[in-house]
């Protein structure tokens, strides 16, 4: 399930990354695959399509999403900010809770 990430060097290619894995796995058209995106509702994923892309986005990036990461993104850009952040290539994102935090910092070295 883990996809190649030797070009992904910042939340912009992680971002083009992702939009890559839901194009190919879910057959999303890339026209709808646009930052402000709900997951659900602008990109047809459902639940569970959502909690396989963090599954592989996770396995992919030697990272971990904790309980609760469905409650704290929304959008494909919020997706992207959170990988991105506990990967260590991008600042936190402001609208992540200060508890959803904390797990991120406990269960990934790199984001703490």
């Amino acid at each position: 399930m883990s996809r190649a990430v030797d070009d992904v060097k910042n939340w912009m290619n992680m971002f083009r990354w992702i939009v890559k894995l839901i194009r190919d796995e879910f057959g999303v058209d890339e026209k709808l695959l646009v930052r402000t995106a709900t997951l659900e509702t602008d990109c047809g994923l459902t639940i569970e399509q959502v909690e396989e892309v963090l599954e592989i986005i996770a396995e992919s990036f030697g990272i971990r999403f904790p309980e609760g990461t469905l409650d704290e993104i929304v959008k494909l850009e919020e997706l992207c900010m959170v990988a991105s952040w506990i990967k260590g290539y991008y600042k936190r994102p402001e609208f992540i809770s200060g508890g959803y935090e904390d797990r991120c910092r406990q269960m990934n070295q790199i984001a703490a």
